[in-house]
């Protein structure tokens, strides 16, 4: 590990995961409105899908995905219809009148959520070109498998508990007044982000 500066890696990491993003709102508006459970689940299905990122790119697998442009342009596409489709369902829960039917999450829901937020992240372009420069940058050639292993768990570690710290954050019963009081608001916000996201994906090109 004497090559590896390991704080850095875990910096830039911390900054990318914690900072707003589909999958931090994803988050937080599923805490909010579902429950804490449901959050949580979804935070697991985003964790899982960050490590599965993390172990390819460590891997080598971003490298060849960025090298055969049409890998990365299928995830490119998938990730940006799935962000209009969630835009999609906040405007419509935005136009929606009444007041939001929260509720506890039975066990299939509780899969659903964590299938949407591996969905979610698998889908992400962004985090195969993240993972890919973090480790390209951050990891000497070289690097013995060991170190690798160690980096690969820390940044799995500190994921997890960005993203489950933020489904314990929203989901308070503070968090979840608010949301109840400004419910249209709150949605129609998430559709402008998801909305936004998917455009700025779609019309990305990779140089």
């Amino acid at each position: 590990m004497t090559d590896v500066n390991l704080a850095l890696i875990l910096g830039a990491a911390l900054l990318a995961g914690a900072s707003p993003g589909p999958a931090t709102l994803t988050i937080a508006g599923t805490a909010m409105q579902r429950g804490r459970a449901a959050g949580l689940a979804l935070a697991a299905g985003v964790s899982s899908g960050s490590l599965i990122w993390s172990v390819s790119a460590a891997f080598g697998l971003g490298a060849v995905m960025l090298a055969n442009a049409w890998m990365f342009e299928v995830v490119r596409y998938f990730g940006a219809a799935y962000l209009m489709y969630l835009a999609i369902r906040s405007a419509r829960s935005a136009l929606r009148s009444g007041a939001p039917e929260l509720r506890t999450s039975a066990a299939p829901s509780l899969r659903a959520a964590y299938a949407k937020g591996l969905a979610l992240h698998l889908t992400n372009p962004k985090a195969i070109l993240f993972f890919g420069s973090l480790y390209a940058i951050g990891i000497p050639p070289g690097t013995e498998p060991s170190a690798l292993l160690v980096v690969i768990a820390a940044i799995a570690v500190q994921s997890s508990l960005v993203f489950h710290g933020y489904a314990l954050l929203f989901s308070s019963a503070a968090a979840s007044r608010i949301y109840i009081r400004l419910r249209r608001l709150f949605e129609a916000a998430f559709a402008a982000a998801f909305g936004a996201a998917s455009w700025q994906i779609f019309a990305a090109r990779l140089n």
